[in-house]
């Protein structure tokens, strides 16, 4: 965008500075509390060991060593890094690194060293079983990783894992209910599970984040580094920027892509939202509304392909189920979810006579595309490398180095030695968020697998739904979004996926499909009150009410809620082929392209009738008989049956042409 654009768009429009984005990021997003370290030997020091920690990363993709080392050293150093960037408490010093977490530092290096020096005799000599030594050493990185999840995530999922923790020290006494009695366990069952097997602390999540997310959250670092967000920006305002509500549109275009790259929802609001929150405002958006539309599109990021924010390589690592399969299953669904919220900023806009940013101020399709769009290659590249078999992990270093390679063709793109250094520590930096978050998880799932509780969740959701499928997604969807509250969407999606998915399987739901439920709906817990980060950080920047802005953002996600219970029931929605499946199937056809077509087309226009009635206009006002009609008419056209289809058609068609007549009555006169 040429600085004559800009100053256009910026002209009367207050955009948040540095200093309010990184104040809000601090209050709405604990991963983003990092010291501002003055001396500079200890700012060199923690970045050789960021760049150093990518290298490992990308060394041991093409040379693996034993899985449990690579686990180690990945927890240990990021753990040990996570000391030294964040502080202890909010109040203390952040221009130096005290004494203490020097030590925790080393404490954290430790582990990893302890573990690779004995591995031999572990696997070996001892077979697994802890000696004492063992057991400390497991119990000092419990405690050291979950003091790290504390100062990168909050409170809520440590003490989340230490409810999970205590569970086996007295789950085997007599006042505990029968249903969830278990044979007592010792010191050297509960560590030796989480520190010396890989399905503890270096579970598949770890797994996953070692093997797959570090290297595409690096992937993601090198993107920014070209310059990425601002093409998005700059393509998303070119598109749509000068449309009916254009700087909204522009809000959920850009935010949807930056989100599914960077899989981070509240810093994509604060990043993106800097820019676009104020634009909306200045066209007559409201301040909740224009804070919950950025918010419901950084969140809806997270379920767009290709990337994800990388919650699809845990879903792959979890399921066993290829990614590409998953990115695939995934695309219909996000689009209609994106349809949603853009169809209601359209029809707000509509009814309250929001005009589009001028063309005059706005850059052109063609001249962004001359400058950055060579940028889009490597995502190109990234889904041609994933649908050809490439491993996962090989394909993001491969797209790495074409993003090097790529942005050098223009001056304003290309990355200089510091550039790929710089991309290397922020890469490292941006990860240390899921690995803690997934070691963290990694104690609840090690807990769940050595006592069965997980059994015990499943059996209390499949009793509530009574041997209903409605009632047993429903009872579903509400322990995701309990589960999801206050948690990054990787963690949420982990543990929703260990409690809650394995209800479905009972009604021999396939697993992908299941998994894609709660995936849902636990990432939809960062815009659902009374805990919804994402919307809250919205309302930081516009200076709306944040739980208003959160009721806003769930009105905005509408269909998001209801696209789900549409693909358990017609898995075609996720072009798969499920007829006879197993529930634990890997492998699937593809469904028939007639049925794909045809609830795609049936949900495209229900969600646009929904998003009208929730708004109350179709090319003119509708009272509320009308919207309670039409919004009968759209989940009628929404549930996967014919009859429901044909009823929601005739409804839907009828006030779509009846609003049609009335809004060309009302401008017959001033036509005249």
């Amino acid at each position: 965008m040429s600085e004559t654009e800009k100053k256009g768009i910026a002209a009367e429009t207050e955009f948040l500075d540095e200093q309010k984005q990184e104040a809000l990021l601090e209050k709405f997003d604990a991963d983003s509390r990092t010291r501002k370290i003055s001396k500079r030997t200890v700012v060199l020091f923690i970045s050789i060991v960021a760049i150093l920690y990518s290298v490992f990363h990308l060394y041991t993709t093409f040379n693996p060593i034993p899985a449990l080392q690579q686990r180690a050293v990945h927890v240990a150093v990021g753990a040990g890094l996570i000391f030294l960037l964040y502080p202890m408490t909010k109040k203390q010093n952040r221009s130096r690194v005290p004494w203490l977490d020097w030590l925790l530092f080393i404490g954290a290096i430790a582990t990893a060293v302890y573990l690779i020096s004995q591995y031999t005799a572990i696997v070996t000599t001892r077979g697994g079983i802890p000696n004492a030594a063992d057991i400390v050493m497991a119990i000092v990185t419990v405690l050291l990783v979950l003091e790290a999840a504390r100062r990168v995530t909050g409170w809520i999922l440590p003490v989340l894992a230490l409810i999970f923790l205590s569970y086996p020290f007295f789950s085997h006494m007599a006042w505990v209910p029968i249903s969830m009695a278990t044979r007592p366990f010792d010191l050297g069952d509960i560590f030796g599970q989480l520190y010396l097997k890989t399905e503890g602390l270096y579970s598949t999540a770890i797994g996953a984040s070692v093997n797959f997310i570090f290297l595409f959250i690096l992937f993601g670092a090198f993107l920014a580094k070209s310059g990425m967000g601002q093409l998005f920006n700059d393509l998303a305002l070119a598109l749509a920027g000068h449309k009916q509500g254009g700087p909204a549109k522009v809000a959920v275009i850009s935010s949807g892509f930056m989100g599914s790259i960077n899989g981070a929802a509240v810093a994509n609001v604060v990043g993106t939202g800097a820019f676009t929150i104020p634009m909306m405002k200045k066209i007559g958006y409201s301040k909740n509304f224009a804070g919950a539309v950025e918010a419901s599109a950084s969140v809806g990021g997270q379920i767009l392909p290709p990337i994800m924010g990388a919650s699809a390589f845990i879903m792959a690592e979890t399921t066993g189920v290829e990614y590409g399969t998953i990115a695939l299953a995934a695309l219909i669904p996000a689009l209609l979810y994106f349809l949603g919220v853009i169809m209601q900023v359209h029809f707000r806009a509509g009814r309250r006579g929001l005009k589009g940013i001028p063309k005059a101020d706005l850059p052109r399709v063609k001249e962004v595309m001359k400058e950055r769009g060579h940028l889009l290659l490597p995502i190109l590249l990234l889904v041609f490398f994933l649908y050809q078999g490439v491993p996962v992990g090989q394909t993001a270093i491969y797209t790495i180095i074409s993003t090097v390679i790529i942005a050098a063709i223009r001056k304003e793109t290309r990355m200089g030695f510091r550039d790929i250094l710089a991309a290397l520590d922020s890469g490292a930096r941006q990860s240390l968020s899921v690995m803690v978050a997934c070691a963290v998880v990694g104690i609840i799932i090690g807990v769940v697998s050595l006592t069965s509780f997980g059994n015990v969740m499943t059996s209390s959701i499949a009793s509530l739904g009574a041997g209903s499928l409605f009632l047993t997604l429903f009872f579903t969807m509400l322990a995701s979004m309990v589960l999801g509250m206050g948690l990054p969407s990787i963690p949420a999606y982990i543990i929703t996926a260990t409690m809650a998915a394995p209800a479905l399987a009972e009604f021999d739901i396939p697993i992908i499909v299941a998994h894609l439920f709660v995936f849902y709906f636990g990432i939809f817990a960062n815009i659902t009150p009374p805990v919804a980060l994402a919307a809250f950080a919205g309302a930081g920047i516009s200076g709306g009410d944040p739980m208003k802005t959160g009721f806003h953002a769930l009105k905005l996600s509408a269909a998001g809620f209801l696209i789900p219970y549409l693909f358990v029931y017609n898995p075609a929605m996720l072009m798969l082929d499920t007829e006879g499946i197993a529930t634990n199937a890997r492998e699937f056809g593809m469904a028939a392209p007639l049925d794909i077509l045809m609830i795609t087309v049936t949900a495209v226009i229900g969600i646009i009738a929904l998003s009208s009635a929730i708004e109350g206009y179709f090319r003119t006002d509708m009272n509320l008989i009308f919207r309670i009609l039409l919004g009968a008419g759209a989940v009628g056209m929404i549930i996967p049956e014919t009859y429901s289809d044909v009823i929601g058609i005739v409804i839907v068609g009828a006030i779509f042409v009846i609003n049609f007549l009335k809004e060309r009555r009302e401008s017959s006169p001033a036509t005249a």
